[in-house]
């Protein structure tokens, strides 16, 4: 099966987030290449300097067409389950690729270039992209740089392509997802004994500012403005994180930093609930940081899209998560649904595999859809 051997040759590349994807970049491209695409190929450093690379390929002239969008980058695989093998070590048991990124997402690669070696010598009537990403998994920092500078990516949102996000669905039909914001504050005090009364505790100054944190907490999880029933859970979260990041308890605390993530869903403001914590930082005296704003994506669940995807995924009802993908930095992108093989519930965990079914149906699904869109 082309897509199980695509799925161990990806998944052997350790390509965590916080390390550089270049080498599996190079991967795909050739790969795409030997399929016959043309490649955009976009590098760029990362907050730390690590070089990333997102490769876009295309076959096919012409507009509309289909487009796979997906992300090489995984998340840590520490702690892994099992000694017999390494996270990077792709092992077949009871039907089961087991490796880091073979469920969230390389399997999807995998089947997306398997369906597409099958059109290998037909000419396409209307253009197949692929796109793989990195960073996707630490803020979408790959999707940003494709929104941004990609010539490709106008062609498909020009041409109205119909996307597909290949993330882990079981092959639902996906039409929506919740978004992804979050920002930082800081309370910055000065470090000492804490015999003595020299230090000053940044702790203290973050009280206020949380007491007014918990109070957007109460009104996202009760206020129907910021709920949406489409959803499970209808809520955006609004996590709260705090840490003062001192090592010793006789240490007055120089710093307190909390984080607030949350998830706003369509038809929502989430900039306004940034502007009020905004707003409060300042009031206390503190630092406000924003990290990150990934927009929900929505397509209308009663499209002739939806419908078309349902349709060649022998679906009855296309439905909602409640996870972001790469699609909050494609908004132009008129026609998206989240679309494909493994089970987000098998992604991030210690033992992340996809089963063998998944990558059978997933090629077969991928496929259908090109052979519905492209030719």
């Amino acid at each position: 099966m082309d897509a199980l051997n695509y799925t161990k040759e990806l998944v052997a590349f350790e390509s965590t987030s916080n390390l550089s994807n270049l080498a599996v970049s190079d991967y795909v491209e050739a790969t795409l290449k030997t399929l016959g695409f043309e490649i955009e190929r976009l590098e760029y450093n990362d907050a730390k300097g690590v070089r990333k690379a997102n490769i876009l390929g295309r076959r096919g002239q012409g507009q509309g067409g289909m487009a796979y969008f997906a992300h090489t980058d995984v998340v840590p695989a520490d702690p892994w389950f099992t000694d017999e093998f390494g996270p990077f070590t792709p092992t077949l048991k009871d039907d089961k690729l087991f490796g880091r990124g073979s469920c969230d997402m390389k399997g999807s690669i995998a089947c997306m270039l398997a369906a597409a070696k099958q059109y290998i010598d037909r000419d396409l009537k209307h253009p197949l992209y692929i796109t793989c990403t990195a960073d996707e998994e630490v803020g979408y920092h790959g999707a940003r740089n494709v929104a941004e500078k990609s010539t490709m990516y106008r062609e498909m949102v020009k041409g109205e392509t119909h996307g597909i996000i290949g993330e882990p669905t079981r092959l639902e039909v996906v039409y929506a997802h919740k978004g992804t914001y979050g920002f930082q504050v800081v309370s910055h005090g000065r470090a000492a004994h804490s015999s003595l009364s020299t230090g000053i505790n940044a702790n203290l100054a973050m009280i206020p500012f949380l007491v007014e944190m918990k109070k957007l907490y109460d009104e996202c999880m009760t206020d129907p403005r910021w709920q949406n029933p489409e959803f499970d859970p209808p809520t955006n979260g609004w996590n709260i994180g705090i840490n003062d990041r001192t090592n010793a308890v006789n240490i007055t605390p120089p710093q307190s930093i909390c984080t607030v993530y949350f998830r706003p869903m369509p038809g929502q403001e989430p900039d306004e609930l940034v502007a009020r914590a905004r707003s409060a930082a300042e009031k206390c005296g503190l630092e406000f940081q924003f990290k990150c704003g990934g927009q929900p994506v929505y397509t209308d669940p009663d499209s002739p899209f939806v419908n078309e995807v349902l349709q060649i995924a022998g679906k009855e009802k296309s439905r909602t998560v409640s996870y972001g993908t790469d699609g909050s930095l494609f908004p132009e992108m008129k026609n998206m649904v989240v679309f494909g093989p493994g089970d987000i519930g098998q992604a991030h965990t210690h033992d992340e595999f996809i089963e063998l079914e998944q990558l059978e149906l997933g090629t077969q699904k991928f496929a259908a859809l090109l052979e519905h869109w492209c030719c």
